[in-house]
């Protein structure tokens, strides 16, 4: 629930697939109104007087430029500020267009024919309001975005342009805001089934761990998010030792168990923030965003005083593990990073196992809380 009100706490997976499908749908709805807004054009030329006509049509044209210019000037974006900057310019078009539009036509003595196709322009904020429901938003999100919209006919409705009689601006601002209730819900559920349909297709279904398809996503995002922030990025390759073992003399099921039990274990490590990946059977990557090498190592201490949990003959699992950090090792992407921390992995196997190759070329093992090792 508090995912489906605030935006903060999204996982940049969903973040990531929540920017991309929002862009892509306010471009759609941009283009079409587009396409849309300019065919109205002739029907204000026949059916309202000069400079009336003038007025609208120069709204007009304004809007479809600005439209046009969402379609074509967004790209396919995977950052939400941009996402959402999109969507709120969308919605500004209309707002804008109805400000302006509702008094320029209350300043004219229109004909009953000429008030009927007037009225229609009071229905834009209502057609705005329920398209944002085709969005995946958040609570809060749905609220911001459709506070200009009831503003604009709540400030329509005080000022008392003679376009319709006050009771129905009122009546109108009631049901607009009953509308923009229904559509944020419905943006919410939207968000709930596609963090749910997201979550459930990028963890693996034996350790409810990210999968390596999604993981190599992850690093991805992660890792240009740390060079746009300058913030650090810590990841360690995790190899749990002697686990063939397990398998050949326990059997699969025992070792599925094994598995789980670690990353169990890891969960109860980590921060919420933190991403564990399954990176091949007993091998798994942990990525720890805004965190040094320090912090990462503190992390991994953490985990060897926990433990990984029992193997299936009441030994404990144990673990070899790499660590690196984007800023000290200066690696150029992601791959370089999970490459290098690989090799540390490597090195803390082929000194014994169970020990840890950190970036400051310490190693840690059970004997020896700290022992100086070559990186």
């Amino acid at each position: 629930m508090y995912d489906l009100v605030l935006p903060l706490g999204h996982s940049p997976l969903v973040q990531r697939r929540r920017a991309i499908l929002i862009i892509s749908r306010v471009r759609w709805v941009a283009m079409t109104f587009a396409v849309l807004t300019p065919l109205w054009i002739a029907v204000d030329m026949v059916m309202f007087p000069w400079p009336l006509s003038g007025i609208l049509t120069a709204l007009r044209v304004g809007a479809t430029v600005t439209f046009g210019s969402i379609a074509l000037g967004f790209r396919n974006t995977e950052r939400m500020r941009s996402a959402m900057t999109a969507l709120a310019l969308l919605l500004a078009i209309p707002c804008l267009f109805f400000i302006i539009s509702v008094p320029s036509l209350a300043n004219f003595d229109l004909t009953a024919i000429q008030q009927v196709f007037a009225s229609g322009y009071a229905f834009l904020p209502f057609v705005m309001v329920a398209g944002l429901a085709v969005f995946p938003i958040t609570f809060v999100e749905g609220v911001a975005l459709t506070a200009p919209l009831i503003l604009s006919q709540f400030g329509v409705a005080i000022l008392g342009f003679p376009l319709e009689p006050f009771n129905y601006y009122l009546g109108a601002l009631w049901l607009l805001a009953l509308l923009a209730i229904v559509a944020t819900l419905a943006g919410m559920s939207q968000l709930h089934f596609m963090t749910q349909l997201v979550n459930q297709a990028a963890h693996d279904g034996l350790t409810k761990v990210y999968t390596r398809r999604v993981g190599e996503e992850l690093l991805d995002v992660q890792f240009n998010s740390s060079q746009r922030s300058g913030l650090p990025l810590s990841i360690a390759f995790l190899d749990l030792d002697h686990f063939k073992s397990v398998n050949d003399r326990f059997g699969h099921e025992e070792g599925d168990k094994t598995l789980k039990r670690a990353c169990e274990s890891l969960r109860k490590v980590l921060r919420r923030g933190d991403i564990v990946v399954r990176w091949g059977g007993e091998e798994f990557i942990i990525m720890m965003p805004n965190t040094t090498g320090v912090g990462a190592l503190n992390a991994i201490l953490r985990l060897r005083e926990l433990g990984l949990g029992n193997r299936p003959d009441g030994e404990p699992q144990t673990a070899s593990i790499g660590v690196a950090e984007m800023v000290a090792d200066e690696s150029a992407d992601w791959s370089e990073l999970v490459e290098l921390a690989d090799k540390r992995m490597y090195k803390a196997k082929k000194s014994g196992r169970d020990r840890v190759v950190t970036l400051n070329e310490e190693m840690i093992t059970d004997s020896a809380p700290m022992t100086v090792a070559a990186s």
